[in-house]
């Protein structure tokens, strides 16, 4: 899991009836990407962004 004072580029995207959240590591430019509900709050659509890209760090991490 990312250090707690670890940055993200967070970018919102409003496609339709959707929004696509997407959460970037600046160190390794991977990128994990959502798509929610554009009445969801931001810090929860957010927070799924960065979860979902941590997940993908840690999954690298393991392969590597």
């Amino acid at each position: 899991m990312a250090s707690p004072d670890k940055r993200f580029i967070i970018e919102f995207v409003k496609v339709g009836a959707y929004v696509k959240v997407s959460a970037i590591d600046p160190t390794t430019r991977i990128e994990a990407s959502i798509v929610g509900d554009p009445s969801m709050s931001q810090s929860t659509l957010e927070r799924t962004a960065v979860q979902k890209l941590n997940y993908v760090l840690n999954k690298r991490k393991k392969t590597d």
